[in-house]
């Protein structure tokens, strides 16, 4: 049975934050059970005043990896503007043959028009309206990491199929579609690659920038591959090609958020 590196990497992710956060308030609870002069000693200062709620626990996966979307829709009679913000992990891109990940970036932020059966609930008409709708992201993560989404369900075939597209990731990645409006810069150093022509089966290896050289990892195996061979795995520029290795999941690491997460 086919095991898919991004549900893994889901599942790994929410598995982390469920450990860190027990282990905090295993801590905390030890904290405020031991004698006023621990709790000193401890640094307990920021505990539940008169019942007051905690803030909720930030862990080092929600430091790096956590950005935040926010979804706007414009109201195209009334000219109201609603937004709601969510929190992700990672973002998963739909893919067209022969493009890039900026392409990608910017289909997934392009505006939709909610007209007919579609029509947006406006709260100011108190009716149905026709709308605009986007998504922006309004905080960039520290790791951005982008999911293409390379499996595709397809009506006429009744099963999915992986799509061999050739998309360009590049090294350096700019990300300039935030609310403030200003570039953020990302420098690519790691990618999960699929190897296989369908989605049944397969296997997957990885490519890891480390201390400025490029490792490959397959299994037990490990080689250093240069720089260059990392396009190999955009994909495939015709449907039907023998290369089968194929980009699947991207890290990036911002080079100016460190200090801001």
């Amino acid at each position: 049975m086919h095991q898919d590196a991004h549900e893994f990497l889901n599942y790994l992710l929410n598995e982390l934050v469920d450990i860190l956060e027990k282990e905090a308030h295993t801590v905390r609870n030890d904290q405020e059970t031991s004698p006023p002069s621990e709790k000193a000693a401890n640094g307990l200062t920021n505990g539940t005043i008169n019942g007051a709620k905690k803030d909720p626990l930030v862990t080092w996966v929600h430091k790096n990896f956590q950005g935040i979307l926010t979804n706007e829709t414009r109201c195209l009679q009334c000219e109201t503007v609603t937004a709601r913000d969510e929190t992700f992990l990672d973002l998963s891109l739909d893919i067209e043959q022969n493009s890039s990940i900026t392409s990608c970036l910017k289909n997934f932020s392009s505006t939709e028009t909610l007209n007919a059966e579609d029509k947006f609930f406006c709260d100011k008409c108190c009716s149905l309206q026709e709308a605009q709708k986007r998504m922006k992201i309004k905080k960039p993560p520290h790791i951005l990491v982008i999911h293409l989404k390379r499996f595709k369900y397809m009506e006429q075939l009744g099963r999915y199929k992986k799509l061999s597209y050739r998309v360009v990731f590049p090294l350096e990645l700019k990300l300039s579609n935030t609310v403030d409006e200003a570039d953020i810069e990302y420098s690519l150093f790691a990618v999960v690659v699929h190897v296989g022509s369908g989605p049944n089966h397969g296997h997957y290896v990885s490519l890891v920038k480390s201390h400025n050289h490029w490792l490959f990892f397959d299994d037990e195996n490990v080689e250093m591959i240069d720089e260059s061979a990392v396009q190999t795995f955009f994909g495939s520029a015709q449907e039907y090609s023998s290369n089968t290795d194929h980009g699947y999941i991207l890290f990036y690491e911002s080079l100016g958020l460190g200090n801001q997460s």
